[in-house]
Order: C-alpha cells, then sequence, then structure tokens
C-alpha cells in the first residue's frame, strides 16, 4: 500500500476500523454473526481494511429498514423539491471530500488516484445534481385524452431498491444507480463488490451528513454467492438493479423472476471501433489505445475489438504498438501512473488465461501481454498491456476479458466491418471513425448495440440513455431520463364521465 504519509486523516482512520461496519438503518453495525473479510491494495497486494461481512440476516435487516424508511420516513412523500434539495446537499458533500473519496477508490480499484479524482468522484455529483433537477422539472401526472371518460396517469416511487454493484468503478456507478432511484423517491439496499466496499461504506458517511433520513440508503458488504444472492433473492424488494456479468446477471434475473420484480441488467461488452481509412491515423491510435487502458482495461464497453481498414494497417498498427509501449504502469498513488494494476489477483489470472487460451487458438501478439513487472510493488497485480491479431472467431476477439487486450482485424469495406461488428453476442457500445459524417452516421445506426459513438470512444453525457442489448443487458439503461422513469411505477386514474 501506499505509504501511510500520503494518506489522509480520515481515509487512515476509517481504514483501522477492526471491521469497518456496515450501514443499516442509519446505524454503522458489525455482522448478525461477527463475519468479516479483508481487502487488498492490488497496487501492493497487501491488506487495506477488515470490514464486516453481511449474509443473510443482515440484508433482512437491510431490506427491513429501506421499506421501514419508505413507509415511514417521509421520503417517498417529501415533495420532490425537497428531496432536491438533499440530494443537491449530498452532491456538493461528495465534491468537499472528493480527496478521501478518491484515495479510498485509487486504493480499492487501483486505478490512478488522479482518475478517481478527475473523473470518477466528480462524475458522482454531477448524477446526482442531474437527477435531482431533472425530477423537479418533470411531470408525475399526466392526463390522457379519452372519450367519455376522465383518466389521467400517476408514478409513484416503487419502495426498495435493491443495487448490487461491480468492483471496477464502485462510487462512479452508485452514482448512476443511486441517485434516479433516490430521485424518484425509492429507498435503496446496495451491495458493493468484495473487492472495492470501501468507498461506497464511506459514502455513507455524507449521506448522514446530508441529513437523508436513517433507512433510505443501506450498504451491507459481503461476497456475491451469499450477501449479493440474498438481496437478489429477497421477496421483500420491489427493484432490482445489477451492473456486472452476464454470467451473474443471469442468476439475478432468474432470482428476480421468481419474486415477479422488475429487474435491469448493464452487462459486459466486447465493444468495437471501426477505423476507416481517411482518419488521422496518429490520433485515433492514441485514443483507441488510452481507451483500451483506461481503468487497466477494466471497461465493459471498451474497444477491445479494433476494425481496420485495409489502406491504414501497416501506418496504424506500429503507431498503436508504440503508444501503447509507451503506457506507464505502476501503483494508483504514484504521480506518473498512466496504468494502475487489475483489481485482483484472480482477474489478473483472467487476463493472463485469455491470452494463453487466444494464442494457443493461433493468435498472432503484435505486443505480447504478461505480467508486468513494478519494481516498488511486486506482490501487485500488474499486467502489460496487449496487441493481438487473427481470425475473428479467436476466444479473444469473441469473449470478454476485461483487461488492456486489443483485438484487431483488417477489413476492405463498409458491409464486411458492420457484419464483423454484428458477429458479437454482445451489444453494449461501439465506435465508427471517420471523417466522412454521412458514412459515419449510416455505420453507427447498422451497428447493433445500446450506444454508438462517432469519432470517440466512452463518451457518457448526462441525458443520453446508456444501456445494453443481447449478452450486454435489458430492463433499461442509466444516465437518461428513462432511468428515472424506471424506479417510477405507473397508476392510471379513471373517471366515467358518460
Amino acid at each position: 500500500m501506499s505509504k501511510q504519509k500520503d494518506l489522509h486523516p480520515a481515509v487512515k482512520e476509517f481504514m483501522s476500523q477492526s471491521p469497518v461496519k456496515m450501514y443499516i438503518g442509519g446505524q454503522w453495525l458489525g455482522s448478525a454473526d461477527k463475519s468479516t473479510f479483508q481487502t487488498l491494495d492490488p497496487g501492493g497486494g497487501s491488506p487495506l481494511a477488515t470490514v464486516a461481512q453481511g449474509k443473510t440476516d443482515d440484508i433482512d435487516k437491510a431490506v427491513a429498514a429501506a421499506r421501514d424508511a419508505f413507509r415511514t420516513s417521509g421520503w417517498a412523500s417529501m415533495p420532490v423539491n425537497d428531496r432536491a434539495v438533499l440530494l443537491h446537499r449530498l452532491a456538493d458533500l461528495v465534491d468537499k471530500h472528493c480527496d478521501e473519496l478518491a484515495q479510498l477508490e485509487s486504493l480499492d480499484v487501483g486505478k490512478p488516484l488522479a482518475c478517481a479524482k478527475t473523473i470518477d468522484i466528480p462524475n458522482v455529483a454531477q448524477t446526482l445534481r442531474w437527477y435531482a433537477d431533472f425530477a423537479v422539472h418533470t411531470r408525475l401526472r399526466e392526463p390522457i385524452p379519452v372519450s367519455g371518460h376522465e383518466a389521467r396517469q400517476v408514478r409513484f416511487p416503487y419502495g426498495v431498491a435493491a443495487l448490487v454493484l461491480p468492483w471496477n468503478f464502485p462510487m462512479l456507478l452508485v452514482g448512476w444507480n443511486l441517485s434516479p432511484a433516490l430521485a424518484a423517491g425509492n429507498t435503496a439496499v446496495i451491495k458493493p463488490a468484495e473487492d472495492t466496499p470501501l468507498s461506497t461504506l464511506y459514502f455513507c458517511k455524507l449521506v448522514q451528513e446530508a441529513g437523508i433520513p436513517a433507512g433510505v440508503v443501506n450498504v451491507v458488504p459481503g461476497y456475491g454467492e451469499t450477501a449479493g444472492k440474498a438481496l437478489s433473492e429477497h421477496p421483500r424488494i420491489n427493484r432490482m438493479g445489477f451492473t456486472g456479468s452476464p454470467e451473474v446477471g443471469r442468476l439475478i434475473a432468474s432470482a428476480c423472476g421468481k419474486n415477479l420484480v422488475p429487474v435491469k441488467l448493464e452487462l459486459g461488452g466486447k465493444g468495437a471501433a471501426v477505423v476507416f481509412d481517411d482518419v488521422d491515423v496518429d490520433n485515433v491510435a492514441q485514443q483507441l489505445v488510452a481507451a483500451v487502458s483506461f481503468n487497466t482495461g477494466q471497461v465493459c464497453c471498451t474497444a477491445t475489438r479494433w476494425m481496420l481498414h485495409e489502406k491504414i494497417w501497416d501506418k496504424f498498427v506500429p503507431a498503436a504498438k508504440e503508444k501503447m509501449q509507451a503506457i506507464r504502469i505502476g501503483h494508483g498513488f504514484a504521480s506518473d501512473t498512466e496504468m494502475g494494476p487489475a483489481v485482483s489477483e484472480k482477474q489478473q489470472q483472467r487476463i493472463l488465461g485469455y491470452l494463453e487460451k487466444g494464442q494457443a487458438q493461433g493468435a498472432d501478439a503484435i505486443l505480447p501481454g504478461g505480467k508486468a513487472e513494478v519494481k516498488e510493488y511486486p506482490q501487485g497485480f500488474y499486467v502489460k498491456p496487449t496487441l493481438l491479431t487473427g481470425d475473428p472467431d479467436n476466444i479473444c476477439c469473441e469473449e470478454e476479458i476485461f483487461g488492456p487486450v486489443a483485438y484487431l482485424i483488417k477489413f476492405k469495406d463498409e458491409d464486411e466491418v458492420v457484419e464483423l461488428v454484428n458477429r458479437s453476442n454482445y451489444g453494449l457500445a461501439n465506435s465508427v471513425w471517420t471523417d466522412d459524417l454521412e458514412r459515419a452516421n449510416r455505420v453507427a445506426e447498422a451497428m447493433v448495440a445500446g450506444n454508438s459513438w462517432i469519432n470517440a470512444h466512452n463518451v457518457f453525457p448526462h441525458g443520453v440513455p446508456y444501456a445494453g442489448v443481447n449478452l450486454s443487458g435489458f430492463g433499461g439503461g442509466v444516465l437518461g431520463p428513462d432511468t428515472y422513469f424506471d424506479y417510477l411505477r405507473p397508476q392510471s386514474i379513471v373517471r366515467p364521465t358518460a
């Protein structure tokens, strides 16, 4: 771990608890059976903190607290302007405590501290404000013109929103999922990933300070097979949001289906970047290298399949290789780090395992991968960025690796490349790169995915829906107006007049 002198005093104090407790009903509690688990610094492999391990009894307690808060705290019935004031106050506190949250995020995930401080944490505050403001300006009662009747539709919060969130962007995804749920008047139970619970738990201190009623936000850290399973199977939740892998998404959807709980799934991806021959090669190579190495490639929508026009192949490949070789790998707290470690040894081994399988199937390594050595942190979970090429049916081209690995494919024309892109079973996000905007828009619409970006990749403006299709998810997206309405149940009110 980074030297203690580098840590904010509040971060030191928070992590020194034994254990760091869960947050239920406005109280900081140990687990019912006193179980704990350790989180590790992926950059150094050393322990960060001991955390209370939630299980079924703790999930039961959290759901009960959330239900009670929904019924009695006044949060659900509060005028939307008053809720917005509290959410803005919470956003202000996120900004005020950005240093502490960013340090915890960097330590837990391994990402560069500068990234957490300038992207992840500010985005949480921005999302809280966006949904607070959107709620204020949205009508929840709409008249319906029908003959012989006075009719209207009214929207109400569902109740308890259960949120099971992943380890790659813990705080940012708290913002994306919790903000619309709270703005709509729901209460929530969050199960953060066991690898990265610290920033989400620290966030609860700000929830308290903002004056949000006890029980409106509850956080139960624990393992997926215990706490996550108990939450997704709970018969008393009213809405489910999950971000993670398709494999776990199937389990979540099945559990919710048995209780007829509506579920939204944001799952994996195998994003394609289609690069035509009229681009600035050096510029696009730089942007795609930055995209695939961002957060050590642990980004579900990032560009991992690069479709390059045959006319620029010989120029693009060496340019990308040179830029990828120049990436500075290191601990997240090192000021010159551009790419940190994988989040865990398990994830490091997953990435290395895919490289081995892909090359066994015939993939050629333009830039070989493998473990990366960081002298000061020999026990860290570091990997090298990798460029592969070969047949499109290679496992490294078809399956989500979740690491800094790009698979390069040569194409001749527009029809061919659209077919190559749409072979994927995923459908989250792709991009097209060309100076011909007519072609760009045509290809963007032809690629099957929830999101198509033009001359950019990994673009998330507030107000634009972000969702997936096929193996990449269903049930609604995030970031846009639709997400707010996802957390509101419609009810028709009708009176015959004829």
